[in-house]
């Protein structure tokens, strides 16, 4: 299981960029950028100026979220900073396929993600053609919220559906991760961590977390 670190609590504060090496310093997997245009969810985060000040120097490895509307737009901003995945929601479009085709036109890993309120059949036809499966555990929009259990069935039926199609996908979660709600992520490969890290101190989180999943 790999761990990818939110940074959306980081978002506004004075010492964010020193926040964000800091925090690359503790050998995390990814860096997860949840991108929120406040059309598809009511929060607003970065849009590609604002995150290019913000990045690393000595760290490359982004798993972008996109929560938004004009994914167009959107992606052609964020293929320019080489993510390994780029997640797109499925209710933002009728046509998954095109937004499949074109991320990977870039030479990037694709995910799919839907809301938790969604029907999981939405994704089946889909399923053989991405790299990722995001599972929200929480209402896509906000940091710090309750991790709902009841989508600990939704990755065990990722995780089912996988082994009996011969899929590729990896099983990412997001949403109320910590050392606690980890217990029911064990089917992932992903967890997205935010607010258990980032308002506590990094390595201490990180090294409690990495007891709990290697178990």
């Amino acid at each position: 299981m790999k761990l990818s670190v939110s940074i959306l609590s980081f978002k506004d504060r004075v010492d964010e960029v020193d926040c964000i090496n800091d925090l690359v310093k503790c050998k995390i997997d990814f860096l997860h950028l949840d991108i929120m245009d406040g059309l598809f969810v009511p929060n607003k985060t970065w849009n590609i100026t604002e995150v290019k000040k913000i990045l690393p120097n000595n760290f490359n490895n982004y798993d972008v979220h996109l929560m938004v509307n004009d994914l167009d737009n959107y992606i052609d901003d964020f293929v320019s900073i080489n993510p390994k995945y780029m997640t797109f929601h499925i209710e933002a479009t009728d046509n998954p396929k095109k937004y499949i085709d074109l991320i990977k036109s870039n030479n990037i890993k694709v995910g799919i993600s839907l809301k938790p309120s969604t029907d999981l059949e939405l994704l089946k036809p889909y399923l053989s053609l991405v790299d990722l499966v995001l599972v929200m555990s929480v209402e896509p929009g906000f940091g710090g919220q309750k991790f709902m259990e009841s989508m600990s069935d939704r990755i065990n039926e990722l995780y089912k559906l996988r082994a009996e199609n011969n899929y590729n996908y990896v099983i990412e979660v997001d949403g109320g991760v910590n050392n606690n709600t980890i217990n029911s992520c064990q089917n992932c490969d992903i967890v997205v961590v935010g607010s258990y890290i980032t308002n506590n101190n990094y390595q201490i989180s990180i090294d409690n977390l990495k007891l709990k999943k290697d178990t």
